[in-house]
């Protein structure tokens, strides 16, 4: 059986955990800020690679066909 380290009603009480209250949120926040610059990145690396497909794909008919 496992053991447990908990005292009395301490699981049911309605309190946040104080572990999560005592991490600092500046790791969370750049981890996400990271996430969503990568993001933006490979939009941008997308949306320039759709351009690049249109021109070469209606180039020829805009150019003077």
């Amino acid at each position: 059986m496992s053991q447990h380290n908990i005292v009395g009603s301490e699981a049911f009480d309605r309190r946040p955990f104080v572990i999560i209250r005592s991490l600092r949120s500046g790791g969370l926040r750049r981890r996400k800020a990271r996430t969503v610059m990568a993001f933006m990145a490979g939009a941008a690396v997308m949306l320039a690679g759709g351009v690049v497909a249109a021109v070469v794909a209606f180039g020829p008919a805009l150019a003077g066909g």
